[in-house]
């Protein structure tokens, strides 16, 4: 049940307000982009890491890989102007037919235990995300006018990774690109070629770090699975 994962890490991070590339900034002396890497350069079945990187960060990102010897760093690749473009760079990379997975570096909070139940739902299935359901009541809202509450049994707050047969996944990206479709997530792309993909439940703790009070929550993430909280 071998995997690659592409780590797009190149955006700015504008909602953190830090002033630079937030994964940078530091949770438990430790930077975001590390402790992301590590989940999966710590993984016995992840063959490789290929990250898409803003070009001003390279050679700092280079000397983190070194500092705290992650390993699995297969390649480092130019970041686009969107995600979804440094996703593509990353895919012309891959070599291989296997299961490809994506992964958000700023959710360093993924479990083992939850790519594996994900890559073997993409090897039966050939597309598999990582989710969970829906807490809150959902509004439709428009010009900040309700206009309808909507049913939340059927909604899920979707995360990553999100796993794919590597020919598949490029194959939307490929079509996506001659189309000049911008999707919200990469399983929007596998969706429009109409393949089904197959929701896997995930937790509430893989959170995404966007704004400076995520780093708060990070803290306190940590804090209970070291047991300390």
């Amino acid at each position: 049940m071998a995997y690659q994962v592409i780590i797009p890490a190149a955006g700015q991070g504008k909602r953190m307000g830090a002033g630079k590339n937030k994964l940078l900034l530091e949770v438990n002396n430790v930077p975001v982009l590390i402790h992301t890497l590590k989940v999966f350069d710590e993984d016995e079945l992840c063959e490789g890491i290929i990250l898409a990187v803003n070009p001003l960060d390279t050679e700092e990102i280079k000397i983190l890989l070194n500092k705290y010897k992650v390993k699995k760093v297969l390649n480092l690749v130019p970041g686009g102007k969107e995600r979804q473009e440094s996703i593509y760079n990353a895919l012309k990379t891959v070599k291989n037919d296997g299961i490809i997975l994506v992964h958000d570096a700023a959710r360093p909070f993924i479990l083992k235990e939850h790519i594996h139940r994900l890559l073997e739902t993409a090897q039966e299935t050939g597309a598999a995300i990582i989710g969970v359901p829906a807490k809150d009541t959902m509004k439709t809202v428009r010009n900040h006018v309700v206009m309808a509450t909507v049913e939340r049994s059927s909604l899920w707050a979707v995360q990553t990774p999100q796993a794919f047969r590597f020919s598949l996944l490029y194959r939307a990206y490929e079509q996506a690109e001659r189309e000049q479709f911008i999707g919200t997530d990469d399983s929007s792309l596998v969706e429009r070629i109409s393949h089904p993909v197959t929701m896997v439940e995930g937790d509430y703790d893989n959170i995404k770090l966007t704004t400076i009070e995520d780093l708060f929550f990070a803290q306190a993430i940590l804090k209970k699975r070291q047991g300390s909280f």
